[in-house]
């Protein structure tokens, strides 16, 4: 690889970044400049009743703060509405886009049953012809067709699109477009070759590839870095009660995270600064060492964002 590669690390401002999410930065921080390439930040700001004030500025204090700093502009997507309004355009004159008026509770009523990310519409509005356009939800079409791919880390997977993921909902009746489309389009705006990003989303790729084909994007490759989950084997969240990093020693931390990486980092860069061990790791990164799916922390240190395994 050279300077063409592009990746980019999209977090949602929900909280501050937690032990999980910094790891899955800097695991993609390293890999794109390992290739000498291009790290981007997007901030998912897609959906406003779930972001906490001020969650942007945190996060980006935070990356600055462990010496990822991004290159060229920060994308917020809820300034990309244009643009995945397009794409929908794209959609629906290919016939593959269709209204829908069923609420969540009318989806499980008709028996939806659980897919690979989330519940897998029934397809109750699928052939209708009497639903407006105006104040719906928007469904594409999924084909009944194996989806397949080969992510760098986790193999092959295949998915029955049809089957375990359904005609899933690109916006939504209140108007907000959906993390599916967005992620597509802006991963094809901005240029993405290869997006590296946390195991709880290797099931959303294979739809996401399709949404790719059906509007004639490139399709970027994929690595999915193990998520980091507490004794419970929950990944760790705002719901779970994931502490903020942003009070770390960014030294400490990200030599923990290149252990739990198994990247091996030699003991003399226990006491190094914080640039030295980000130089190290750059020059060393071996991705095809972190192909486990989860990192489980110790309960007896968790409190404090522990970086040993169980």
């Amino acid at each position: 690889m050279s300077d063409s590669y592009r990746g980019r690390f999209a977090p949602s401002p929900t909280g501050p970044l937690h032990f999980g999410s910094l790891l899955t930065a800097v695991g993609s921080y390293l890999q794109a400049k390992h290739h000498n390439g291009k790290w981007l930040l997007r901030i998912d700001d897609l959906d406003p009743p779930r972001e906490v004030p001020g969650a942007s500025d945190n996060i980006r204090r935070t990356l600055e703060k462990f010496g990822l700093y991004w290159d060229e502009d920060v994308c917020y997507q809820s300034q990309q509405a244009p643009g995945y309004q397009a794409a929908l355009e794209q959609l629906k004159q290919k016939n593959l886009l269709y209204p829908c008026d069923c609420s969540r509770k009318t989806i499980q009523n008709q028996g939806a049953i659980p897919g690979k990310i989330g519940l897998v519409y029934p397809g109750r509005c699928r052939h209708r012809n009497d639903i407006l356009w105006e104040n719906k939800a928007i469904r594409i079409r999924v084909l009944n067709k194996k989806q397949c791919m080969t992510d760098l880390l986790q193999g092959q997977l295949v998915q029955d699109l049809a089957k375990e993921v359904g005609d899933i909902c690109l916006k939504r009746a209140d108007g907000l477009f959906s993390y599916h489309i967005a992620s597509v389009v802006d991963d094809n705006l901005q240029g993405i070759t290869e997006v590296v990003r946390g195991f709880d989303l290797l099931q959303c790729s294979p739809i996401q590839i399709y949404l790719q084909q059906c509007l004639n994007y490139t399709t970027p490759t994929y690595a999915h870095l193990p998520i980091v989950v507490n004794e419970h084997n929950e990944k760790l969240s705002k719901q779970t009660i994931a502490e903020s990093v942003e009070s770390r020693e960014p030294a400490t931390l990200l030599f923990d995270i290149l252990r739990l990486l198994k990247q091996n980092p030699p003991g003399s860069l226990i006491n190094a600064t914080r640039d030295e061990i980000l130089n190290w790791a750059i020059e060393n990164w071996n991705l095809t060492a972190c192909k486990m799916q989860t990192i489980k922390l110790k309960p007896s240190r968790q409190a404090n964002e522990n970086r040993s395994i169980i």
